[in-house]
């Protein structure tokens, strides 16, 4: 029996959706925010990120559900995304007031990181069209009964917009598996989102009543101890954060509790500068955990999106029907091939993921 058991292709119209909000990300390319006299301009959010990587590396059908203001900003964001692939028939559109007192476009300017200097994010979305989105704005019976849905994605950046988005993800969830759609969650914890609505208490509610829909759960170290409240061991221990035994322990406390987790997995990251990481991953599947490669000392151009890369190449890998093993595998590859161009989205394709898989080098293809 397979790890996870998925409705039929033929009986579904999209192989992935994603539910979030998705942001104009304005990067100052080599300088800082602050300094900043041009922008790049770039599509991005946490939830959609994953749908366009399954669209654009692993060539699945990828739907997203979100909302836009209708104006010409929210139109530049509409042919970004049309430019990504993703289908946008979910998307609603709201009525512009005029100067963005009732419904907006999120910004989220980035500035990477160097050596010594962190990466810098500085988002402004607040009153966006998605963070208004309520219980009941959707159709989900149409989304997840009538048109058909292989894989659903959401997370917590999306549930920690407003106070009204949890019930839009519980409403979603709760159809979803209704109708047999497998469910996948990254915590993505943004301390950011939450500070100003009740902390990390407020993040745990959320989460908590979330898990119990899903099958499949993400997230880092901080993620599982901020937005679900189990403690990683050991981490103030040098180069802890690579160490797949600490991060089972918590997996093992997380599936006691929530033991409807078909798939648990955190990436593994140690960052020794903005600029070189060391980066893993650990997966839990079947009453087995299954190890990515560490790889030591990599080099980052762009950090933003390895996480929602880590995901999409996970859930590549369990909708082609690949093993656990694989699924980490193709996870982390993707993940570090996302690393290495700007913008939150992969520019990575098949063919280089699984030659990093394979442990090829990077020699010049001519």
């Amino acid at each position: 029996m397979a790890v996870i058991e998925l409705k039929p292709e033929f009986l579904c119209k999209y192989d992935i959706l994603s539910l979030g909000e998705v942001m104009i990300r304005l990067d100052p390319d080599d300088v800082r925010i602050h300094t900043a006299r041009s922008l790049r301009v770039w599509e991005g959010g946490g939830e959609y990120n994953v749908a366009r990587g399954l669209r654009r590396t692993f060539g699945k059908r990828a739907a997203v559900v979100t909302a836009i203001a209708d104006n010409p900003v929210g139109r530049l964001l509409e042919d970004l995304m049309l430019q990504g692939g993703v289908s946008l028939e979910y998307v609603k559109w709201v009525p512009f007031d005029g100067i963005g007192r009732k419904t907006r476009v999120g910004l989220n300017f980035t500035e990477r990181g160097f050596g010594i200097r962190g990466a810098v994010g500085c988002s402004d979305r607040a009153n966006s069209a998605a963070s208004q989105l309520k219980k009941g704005n959707i159709d989900w019976e149409r989304i997840f009964g009538q048109d058909g849905i292989r894989w659903f994605h959401t997370g917590g950046i999306f549930a920690g917009l407003s106070p009204t988005t949890p019930d839009v993800v519980l409403e979603a969830v709760k159809t979803a598996k209704k109708h047999g759609t497998i469910v996948s969650y990254d915590l993505n914890y943004r301390d950011s989102l939450w500070r100003d609505i009740g902390g990390q208490e407020k993040a745990r509610e959320v989460n908590r009543a979330i898990a119990p829909y899903v099958d499949m759960m993400l997230g880092n170290e901080e993620d599982f101890t901020a937005a679900l409240g189990f403690e990683v061991p050991n981490l103030d221990k040098s180069y802890s954060k690579l160490d797949p035994t600490n991060f089972k322990t918590m997996i093992e406390a997380a599936l006691r509790e929530f033991p409807n987790f078909r798939v648990v997995a955190t990436t593994l990251r140690n960052v020794r500068t903005a600029t070189i990481n060391d980066w893993g991953a650990v997966l839990y599947a079947d009453g087995q955990f299954h190890d990515a490669m560490l790889r030591m000392g990599l080099e980052i151009y762009d950090r933003v999106g390895g996480g929602d890369s880590f995901a999409s190449g996970l859930i590549y890998a369990f909708l082609e029907d690949k093993s656990p093993q694989q699924a980490v595998n193709y996870g982390a590859a993707h993940g570090a091939l996302a690393m290495t161009t700007p913008g939150d989205t992969t520019m990575a394709t098949l063919s280089e993921v699984e030659k990093v898989m394979k442990g090829t080098g990077a020699r010049v293809e001519r």
